[in-house]
């Protein structure tokens, strides 16, 4: 079923979901921009990244305004699976290896940036620390996380192996061959949190409009020159912060990442034998396997189950057969407990698997691709971009924690979704040979 329920919040129209029901207040209306706007920086995109850093500028007095096509949360900011996890896909050593050692710290520190943001502007999105859990699937991968472990506590961080019996324990299943936990992590209500974010940013002296997408973005030398329906912006810098729902604004930004679809299904509140022991400790779950599914009980006691889905927009209850099925394999009677929403978005996977920062033109950066690890990742790169745009209309120094690289197009992206089911079979294949090792 296509997307084609949607719920109005605030006068602006939002893709169906849980967290859209979930929300207590209605969010104020972001109008659209109707007149010429003169600012120090204009941020394009108004989900974690834009946001936070719209914040963080609007905190040391620096005139911004947050330019988004929908309305804040619209995109994957506001759809994601909730889950707080610090680090990127690499292990510490390895990430210190190849980015240095600012990154490597900001990364691992990022969801601890999470709950200090939440804290600090009261955030009401449901957010609890119960760690995160990599669940192995077969040896091979239990291996990988006894590499990524030893790696971890050399860096000085408390990431903590669980045994077979740990993980069935943690997750209510018997699916895995142990685990590696992270006591940092911990998860959230999306939704709440972009909102949140966007209150926090207006409060500081930043701007926000909805309905607003830029058709158009011009370095003059001097200032850009930005083109919306309706109006237009001339800034001294830009930030461009769209992730995976980037256009052609930039040239070939698009085009070096790879837009990939990841699906969600919510259950009806959990009964309480089921609740007692499906992630009960508040964990956020994802499985090392070829193919991740990722899991954790919200505060409502709905199981929030996600992984890959059809590659297209798609909505209800019933739209991931697959997920579905995969979860009533975990724990079986599950489905008889009923699955109550469904919905989908466009996350940003990068070649590499890092995010990446490109500078466009003397004051432009664009900023994405955050590989699934966005509610952590996007917060606090959205807060590293606040202060190297900062430093560009200052004439202060500051060398970007992450490398500034050219954008870089994947080659046969476009063709992406034609070999996504190919590519997931031949994944399933490789695991399954693996296991055979095993």
């Amino acid at each position: 079923m296509l997307i084609d329920r949607v719920r109005t919040r605030g006068g602006q129209a939002y893709p169906d979901s849980l967290y859209v029901d979930q929300l207590v207040s209605t969010p104020p209306a972001r109008v659209a921009l109707r007149d010429d706007l003169k600012i120090d920086v204009a941020v394009v995109g108004a989900g974690f990244t834009g946001l936070s850093a719209a914040l963080a500028l609007a905190k040391v007095g620096i005139d911004c305004a947050v330019l988004e096509a929908n309305a804040p949360g619209w995109g994957a900011s506001g759809r994601n699976g909730g889950q707080l996890n610090p680090g990127l896909k690499y292990a510490p050593g390895q990430v210190r290896k190849d980015l240095g050692e600012r990154a490597m710290r900001m990364s691992q520190n990022a969801a601890d940036l999470v709950f200090e943001l939440v804290e600090e502007q009261g955030i009401a999105c449901d957010i609890r620390r119960g760690g995160t859990l990599r669940a192995a699937v077969d040896q091979g991968t239990l291996a990988d996380l006894h590499a990524l472990a030893r790696s971890a506590q050399a860096e000085g961080f408390d990431y903590q192996m669980v045994s077979r019996d740990e993980a069935a324990a943690m997750t209510g299943s018997t699916r895995y061959t142990g685990g590696l936990r992270d006591p940092k992590g911990g998860q959230l209500n999306p939704l709440k949190y972009v909102l949140g974010l966007a209150a926090a940013a207006e409060r500081a002296g930043a701007r926000i409009y909805g309905d607003t997408p830029v058709l158009g973005a011009e370095d003059t030398g001097g200032r850009w020159l930005l083109t919306t329906p309706q109006g237009g912006v001339s800034a001294k810098a830009v930030l461009v912060a769209t992730n995976g729902y980037s256009g052609t604004l930039v040239p070939k930004l698009a085009r070096s990442v790879l837009p990939v679809y990841s699906a969600i299904i919510a259950s009806k509140p959990l009964p309480p034998a089921m609740r007692s022991r499906i992630a009960a400790g508040g964990e956020s779950v994802f499985e090392t396997g070829a193919i991740t599914t990722y899991y954790r009980v919200d505060s409502e006691g709905r199981l929030i189950f996600g992984g890959r889905g059809a590659m297209a927009d798609r909505s209800g209850p019933g739209a991931f057969p697959s997920l579905a099925a995969y979860a009533e394999y975990l724990w079986p009677g599950i489905g008889a407990v009923g699955w109550e929403y469904g919905w989908n978005g466009r996350l940003a996977l990068t070649a590499d698997h890092y995010p990446h920062v490109h500078q466009i033109g003397a004051r432009g950066f664009a900023c994405l691709g955050y590989n699934g690890r966005g509610v952590a990742m996007a917060t606090v790169m959205g807060q590293e971009m606040a202060r190297v745009l900062a430093s560009t209309l200052t004439g202060a120094a500051h060398v970007p924690a992450f490398p500034v690289s050219p954008i870089r197009p994947i080659a046969f992206q476009p063709a992406w979704p034609m070999g996504v089911n190919p590519s997931l079979a031949l994944a399933k294949a490789k695991q399954w040979f693996r296991n055979r090792r095993g």
